[in-house]
């Protein structure tokens, strides 16, 4: 599946509200307690790039 990002004008940082547990999860930090600690962390990501970036394949 081939897409580009269009991105809009004035392209500034993403902010992402992470909590030290799910920081630490997306650095390679294992808890073993609970594992969906790094899922909920990447998640949160993907959604504030899906809220700010157009992924969709017809974008140019």
């Amino acid at each position: 599946m081939n897409s580009q990002a269009a991105y809009p004008e004035g392209r500034g940082p993403i902010d992402v509200q992470l909590t030290p547990d799910e920081a630490l999860a997306l650095t390679g930090v294992e808890f073993k307690g609970n594992p969906k600690i790094k899922a909920e962390a990447q998640r949160k990501i993907r959604n504030a790039f899906e809220k700010t970036f157009d992924f969709s394949s017809e974008a140019r």
